[in-house]
């Protein structure tokens, strides 16, 4: 398998690994939390879709204007054109949320079971998490070996992120 340094150095910059694991976080705490008080049919689906996209625009925007006004503090001036750069630079958060979005879509118009949606989500985005953990550690330019450790350890406390998360709300 050809290696993708370009691909790979895109995939490890901080916004992207940033975005790309508070996305599948937020995608499973939030299926998890709206899970746990209703029902699971389709049409509830819908609605848990639309939430989460709700949420992520939300959550992509906080993390937007937090980083305008880390960056007045720093003496930088963004100007409008900064500031919709900064923003648009939270994408990666949104794209992770995605999968999620899509398999509550498909469940809400009955192209797969809606009832056990929010496990395969789960698993899913914790698959995401391991990838993210690998990306980041074979970017650094550290060893396979070491990159699936880490990989394994950062899926691990996605779980418990996930799962403490899900038992607050």
């Amino acid at each position: 398998m050809r290696d993708h340094p370009a691909l790979r150095q895109a995939m490890a910059r901080p916004n992207v690994l940033f975005g790309g694991v508070y996305g599948a976080v937020l995608a499973s705490s939030v299926v998890a939390a709206l899970t746990s008080y209703r029902t699971t049919e389709s049409s509830e689906r819908l609605y848990d879709a639309k939430w989460l996209l709700v949420t992520a625009f939300a959550a992509a925007l906080s993390h937007g204007y937090a980083h305008l006004i880390a960056r007045r503090g720093a003496a930088t001036h963004a100007g409008l054109r900064g500031a919709v750069r900064v923003l648009l630079a939270e994408w990666p958060l949104l794209a992770a949320t995605l999968p999620t979005v899509v398999m509550l879509l498909g469940a809400g118009w009955g192209w797969w079971r809606s009832s056990g949606i929010e496990y395969v989500a789960f698993g899913f985005n914790i698959t995401l998490l391991f990838g993210w953990g690998v990306t980041a550690v074979r970017a650094a330019g550290r060893s396979w070996r070491s990159a699936l450790a880490v990989g394994c350890g950062d899926a691990a406390l996605g779980v418990i992120v996930v799962v403490a998360n899900a038992v607050i709300k």
